[in-house]
């Protein structure tokens, strides 16, 4: 218990720290520490932070040249950083959620351990419901789904989930307002 609240300790000092950070050599240090922390699960740590930072880093990566390349200015500087410290970020979250247990480090305060249940409670349904459309597209198709079949598919479950979670929010802040955590 105590191990985890120093973990967490440690996580929230270091986003700190990568935030206010803007010197691509100082985050790139920041990242390979992190890394030389993960031990042998290295390498499957950075793999999974790239696979899980790629389409966003992607799209906004281009972005920017497109802006930069329109106002004529150099945007390797500013990419170079937002993309390391994307990245260390990345590494540090997975890093922390793989060593400790959350539940266990806010169990310093029943407040926060009943919102952190909430949230993970949330997002257990939110996995079962994405893998039960995944399997309900998968089963009503006679061939692989087309391109546009799984484009329809994933608005359809996207539109679920906004509402789902617009529903949620509403039920949640309600109960946490009746029980004293919100004050009008």
């Amino acid at each position: 218990m105590q191990r985890d609240r120093v973990y967490l300790g440690l996580y929230l000092v270091a986003v700190l720290a990568a935030t206010l950070i803007h010197d691509p050599v100082w985050l790139a240090v920041g990242l390979a520490l992190v890394l030389l922390s993960a031990g042998r699960q290295a390498a499957n740590l950075l793999r999974r932070a790239v696979l899980t930072v790629l389409a966003f880093n992607t799209l906004i990566s281009l972005s920017y040249i497109g802006m930069a390349w329109w106002q004529d200015i150099s945007p390797w500087q500013t990419l170079l950083r937002l993309n390391l410290r994307v990245l260390l970020l990345t590494c540090l979250t997975f890093l922390f959620i793989a060593r400790s247990n959350l539940f266990q480090a806010l169990s310093l305060s029943k407040n926060l351990t009943y919102v952190l249940g909430l949230a993970y409670s949330q997002s257990l349904i939110f996995r079962r419901a994405h893998e039960d459309f995944r399997l309900a597209l998968s089963s009503r198709s006679l061939k692989r789904p087309g391109l546009l079949d799984r484009y329809r598919a994933s608005a359809a479950a996207v539109s679920w989930f906004i509402e789902k979670s617009l529903h949620a929010a509403t039920q949640s802040s309600q109960a946490l307002r009746s029980r004293g955590f919100f004050h009008d």
